[in-house]
């Protein structure tokens, strides 16, 4: 049996029921706090002119309210402090970390969005980021290197044990993205030569044990894996039971290299808490938790709804010139995609002239077939992140989405095309009507289902930007077949 400690962190107290109202009440109080604190400073300095006399009532009030700031987020769960800062202005956030006890800072900082966590370490000299990193595992200074000043890394690594070290190196060495960026090293391993009792008498000697145990791995004397043993059989078979005879030799490992969203696949596929991560010469290196990936799964899912409409995250009180270094590039893709479905109209400007009420119903044709795209992309992109769909099967569901959205279609045209007669009282308005938006909402559906299928083949993200080009292609086609049929037609 391997007799490698498990250095467990202090586990953080907590004073209180974990309820996310809590954290939200907490955010309104320290909200008023701040305003108070601001509006009560201002006045202070109009009543005194005397700015030793100003200084002192503002230096009273104000260790008055951090007392009472201190109460407030000092008495909340990690995760609940992390909440309150992202929701508060750089300044005040910064302000407000500044009186959130020591104890806690490994872990908000562990907890906080990436983007947050840039303005907290910088308000941080670098003792404090030192005895904060040095509460943390090897995986967790891992994730949180690429934001700390290299000296701060550099001090940290010296109070590792060698082990640690090389743990640390190791999870350093892989890419953002894979199962290596977020794979933990605290886990039990035993051999499969021993008997349960043996495995029980290891285990109570350790303090507790890692978070989401659900299964203890099986290695050889090379820390090859041989199998798994669960703690619900441990807890139920015979203690003279041999290891082998117990475990389980058919389960889910996974490579360091491993997309961490294809982990999060299989995790919500095969119902896992852990899996073990091993090296291409089967040796267990580390494992992967159901903490991880509910990270990894709310990250893509906050990615891909940013990424449609062209952004980034961002810290929502970031100044003016980055948000716009965000949104402005996309932004003016948008205007020349508007642009060019103007110019469209504009080259039937002699149809729209004889017949103005097209000016008001073409609108619609535009709208519905961007809405049946968005419907069909949405679907498109989820399947891809998934891995359903694939190059041999999006014939089948191209021609799918073209059979439901024809239905869909038409009846959704033949309310339209009520419509377009009771406004136009022609027959043959909302004949046009009819058929420019069912065939606008082909056109929607088999480029809601091409424009994510062709970013993936060339290697992009099928989410980024998706909106925008789809609209373009709605707009700029609805326009064109409307006006189209009714110069055609009508004219």
């Amino acid at each position: 049996m391997s007799e490698q400690p498990v250095d467990l962190a202090t586990p953080v107290t907590i004073r209180r029921r974990l309820d996310p109202e809590d954290a939200q009440q907490a955010l309104q109080q320290l909200q008023s706090i701040l305003k108070r604190q601001e509006v009560v400073e201002a006045l202070a300095r109009r009543q005194y002119e005397d700015d030793d006399r100003s200084n002192l009532l503002e230096g009273l009030l104000q260790r008055q309210h951090e007392n009472e700031i201190r109460a407030i987020v000092n008495d909340l769960h990690p995760s609940d402090i992390a909440f309150i800062l992202e929701s508060l202005p750089v300044h005040e956030r910064q302000a407000v970390w500044q009186l959130v006890s020591a104890e806690h800072d490994a872990d908000v900082l562990l907890e906080v969005e990436d983007w947050a966590r840039e303005s907290l370490i910088q308000s941080m000299d670098h003792e404090d980021l030192v005895a904060a990193a040095e509460h943390m595992d090897a995986d967790e200074i891992a994730d949180l290197a690429p934001d700390l000043p290299p000296d701060v890394v550099a001090e940290v690594q010296k109070g590792l044990t060698e082990q640690e070290r090389a743990q640390l190196l190791e999870a350093m060495g892989y890419p953002e993205g894979t199962v290596g960026a977020i794979m933990d090293f605290e886990m039990v391993r035993v051999r499969e030569d021993v008997t349960l009792e043996v495995v029980l008498r290891y285990l109570r000697r350790l303090h507790e044990l890692p978070d989401h145990t659900d299964q203890i791995f099986v290695v050889d004397r090379q820390d090859r894996l041989q199998g798994t043993l669960p703690v619900s059989i441990l807890l139920v078979k015979e203690p003279e039971t041999l290891v082998c005879d117990a475990m389980l030799t058919d389960y889910l490992s996974l490579n360091p290299l491993d997309s961490d969203t294809d982990a999060a696949g299989a995790f919500e596929r095969y119902d896992l808490v852990s899996a073990p991560v091993t090296d291409d010469q089967g040796r267990l290196i580390g494992r992967v938790t159901i903490a991880e990936v509910v990270d990894v799964i709310q990250e893509d899912s906050q990615e891909q709804e940013l990424s449609r409409a062209g952004l980034q995250e961002e810290d929502i009180f970031a100044p003016v010139r980055t948000a716009l270094r965000n949104r402005a590039p996309w932004l003016m893709v948008n205007l020349m995609t508007a642009a060019t479905a103007s110019l469209v109209a504009s080259r039937f400007e002699h149809t729209v002239s004889q017949i103005v009420i097209l000016a008001f119903l073409m609108s619609i044709v535009a709208g519905i077939g961007g809405n049946s795209g968005n419907q069909t992309m949405t679907m498109v992109i989820r399947a891809l992140a998934v891995g359903r769909v694939t190059g041999a099967n999006i014939r089948q569901l191209v021609m799918r989405e073209m059979k439901v959205t024809f239905l869909v279609g038409a009846v959704g045209s033949v309310v339209a095309a009520g419509f377009a007669w009771a406004f136009s009282g022609s027959i043959s308005v909302a004949l046009v009507m009819m058929a420019a938006i069912i065939g606008n909402m082909l056109i929607g559906a088999t480029l809601g289902v091409l424009i994510p299928m062709l970013r993936v083949r060339f290697g992009k993200d099928p989410a980024v930007g998706s909106s925008v080009l789809l609209t373009f292609a709605t707009d700029s086609l609805g326009f064109f077949l409307f006006l189209g049929l009714a110069t055609l037609f009508l004219l």
